[in-house]
């Protein structure tokens, strides 16, 4: 019987924590364990530790370090980006008055959650759809402009299928529209893009952009929230003046170290990760189309991230097939690893035109700096023995009368 390979591609859902920022965020959990709001020499050690890493942070986006507001994570950027800005609306409206946002169908669950909770407190959403390559149009995004939309939030890569969505398009769009006299604030999602493609603020056009610590081989528990100058936010954490009284709570140090090393590392090496990460991608894509049928690439037509493939295999229900793998020993997902235990099949995946079965069947596989070529082909092997085995068990398997997808 031949070994079982420990094979992690599920890099989209997290990453391993890199050894050098391990090393840099040690002393931080240790003898340097200062309260960065603390005026003494040890507070002021603090204080200078998250200085350096909101500086290496704006470095990987292009922005200043006074833009950049750490958080605890992607959710909570995006959470701070929506309600800082449609609350502050309300607050400074003369009169209560909900207005109107944009967004997409693909984006996070964090990004889809407040959506839906903006339609319950009464404003206006529209969701733009992204067609069967899994991209938001521009010109959709014009047509559906309104003369009270206040926010426009499209994700910057998607982290199910990888697609890269036309945000400075949209943001030339968002400075045309404000030179006419309206306010309008863009908003992008970039925890996925972020160390994997180069991102430039300004060339985006963004007013906000989150960020998220562990997709950069950091730990969990800290991200950012870009803040472009002179865009203003409600608060949705108070009780202290830290980040500029932007998010209250003694800043987490140690991670936050670490978010600033990794951003560090991903910066100098992201030309040679993503060169690494789209080989094995491409190479172990090739492998699937050479020996199985039945198989859709979701977003594989549009520009991409370069570590991420999505499959949807017919006649299997995906989480089996996550199962059946893992026992193998290899890690993928069937999507958001923040949607995972819903028994609903991907949205993102229906948003592409697919039908509930080729959503049910979609597998995430993606690619990190510390995988091999060998671990591509020990997955190759035992997804195709994996895949004919539930093909074989499935009632809905009618792979001999159907012609190839």
């Amino acid at each position: 019987m031949a070994e079982t390979r420990k094979v992690y591609l599920d890099h989209s859902a997290t990453t391993p924590v890199d050894r050098r920022v391990m090393e840099a965020m040690l002393p931080y959990l240790s003898e340097k364990f200062g309260n960065a709001s603390s005026v003494h020499s040890f507070g002021q050690e603090a204080r200078a530790a998250v200085d350096r890493a909101r500086r290496e942070v704006a470095a990987l986006i292009g922005a200043r370090a006074n833009e950049v507001v750490f958080v605890s994570g992607g959710t909570e950027a995006n959470n701070l980006a929506i309600r800082g800005v449609t609350e502050l609306a309300l607050a400074k409206a003369a009169k209560a008055k909900n207005g109107h946002v944009i967004t997409s169908a693909i984006e996070h669950s964090s990004v889809r959650g407040l959506a839906d909770d903006l339609e319950k407190r009464g404003w206006q959403v529209t969701r733009l759809p992204v067609y069967d390559d899994g991209v938001v149009r521009v010109e959709d995004v014009r047509e559906a402009l309104q003369p009270d939309t206040l926010l426009i939030s499209i994700m910057l890569a998607n982290n199910e299928i990888g697609t890269l969505q036309p945000i400075a398009e949209i943001g030339a769009l968002v400075r045309e529209e404000r030179a006419k006299g309206r306010q309008l604030w863009l908003h992008t999602d970039a925890v996925q893009a972020a160390g994997r493609v180069a991102i430039d603020v300004e060339k985006l056009g963004c007013d906000l952009l989150s960020l998220s610590a562990h997709k950069l081989y950091a730990p969990k528990g800290s991200g950012a929230l870009f803040v472009r100058r002179g865009v203003r936010l409600s608060p949705q954490i108070l009780g202290g003046h830290q980040e500029r009284e932007r998010r209250a709570g003694t800043e987490n140090v140690s991670s936050i170290v670490a978010f600033g090393a990794a951003a560090r590392f991903a910066r100098e090496e992201m030309e040679l990760r993503s060169q690494h990460d789209s080989a094995l991608r491409d190479h172990f894509e090739q492998g699937v189309r050479e020996r199985l049928e039945q198989i859709i690439f979701n977003g594989a037509c549009a520009r991409r991230l370069p570590h991420l493939s999505n499959i949807s295999f017919r006649f299997i229900e995906g989480e089996g097939l996550l199962i059946s793998l893992d026992l193998q020993g290899i890690a993928v997902s069937t999507g958001s690893a923040c949607s995972s235990g819903t028994l609903e099949p991907s949205p993102v995946i229906r948003a592409l035109g697919h039908t509930e079965e080729l959503a049910r069947g979609a597998i995430r596989f993606s690619f990190g700096k510390d995988n091999s070529e060998e671990d591509v082909d020990y997955t190759l092997t035992a997804l195709v023995r994996v895949v004919e085995k539930l093909r074989r068990l499935s009632p809905l398997n009618k792979v001999s009368s159907l012609q190839p997808v």
